[in-house]
């Protein structure tokens, strides 16, 4: 892992940015502060930093716009802490490119070990032509899936399924941006088809496929490559 250990942070709220500043320096994190999203993308581009944090309820911009317009060159892990907790707003985050989602109030160890969890993955899941998640090796270069070594037979659709997962390691993958990446946008809806596709997946790579510790579903959202 790199040494860069600053987390910009975009909110607003005078409380939370020195909540957050006592929490992480704590931890050995360096802080930088933005109270717009204007601020909060010169900030990403100046300072680079490892992570954001990112608040949705910004005083200039809505913060999932803000979150869009990240993504289209920052590819960092991004987590939003917001006030707001319902299914939906978490979906759109996610979709939207967000590793992870709290709401407030929240507990300041449980976010260091999400900041430190996406940091890690992030840096684990360079291009790296060999990943492996116990018995299950996954062999970019040249296209093989093997399982206790022996070669499994993935159709294109299921590979391509299984290889999306899990570069994304740890990070909820929605239905509708699961569905977007294989199969295209007259897809988005057709979140059965993709119901379908995982339960053969889970077949061919799970030990026990009625209960997965590699393709995780995360209930009313997608799923999770988990190993």
């Amino acid at each position: 892992m790199n040494d860069n250990r600053t987390i910009l942070i975009i909110d607003d709220e005078v409380q939370i940015r020195r909540l957050l500043e006592i929490s992480l320096s704590t931890y050995g994190f360096n802080t930088v502060f933005a109270t717009t999203g204007k601020e909060g993308l010169v900030a990403a581009a100046t300072h680079s930093p490892a992570l954001v944090i990112l608040d949705l309820g910004l005083p200039d911009m809505d913060g999932m716009k803000l979150l869009e317009t990240l993504r289209e060159w920052y590819t960092k892990p991004v987590i939003i802490l917001s006030v707001r907790n319902s299914e939906d707003d978490i979906i759109k985050a996610l979709d939207r490119g967000a590793n992870d989602y709290l709401t407030k109030p929240f507990r300041g160890g449980e976010l260091v070990a999400r900041i430190r969890a996406a940091i890690r993955l992030s840096e684990e899941k360079k291009d790296t032509p060999l990943m492996e998640f116990g018995s299950l090796t996954i062999d970019m270069l040249n296209h093989v899936v093997r399982k206790s070594g022996e070669i499994i037979k993935l159709t294109s659709t299921e590979y391509s399924l299984l290889t999306l997962l899990a570069k994304n390691t740890g990070r909820v993958l929605t239905h509708r941006f699961i569905l977007k990446e294989i199969w295209g946008y007259g897809y988005l809806e057709q979140t059965q088809y993709l119901r379908v596709f995982i339960a053969q997946l889970r077949k061919k790579i799970e030990e026990n496929p009625s209960n997965p510790v590699l393709l995780i579903t995360e209930s009313g959202i997608g799923y999770r490559f988990g190993s």
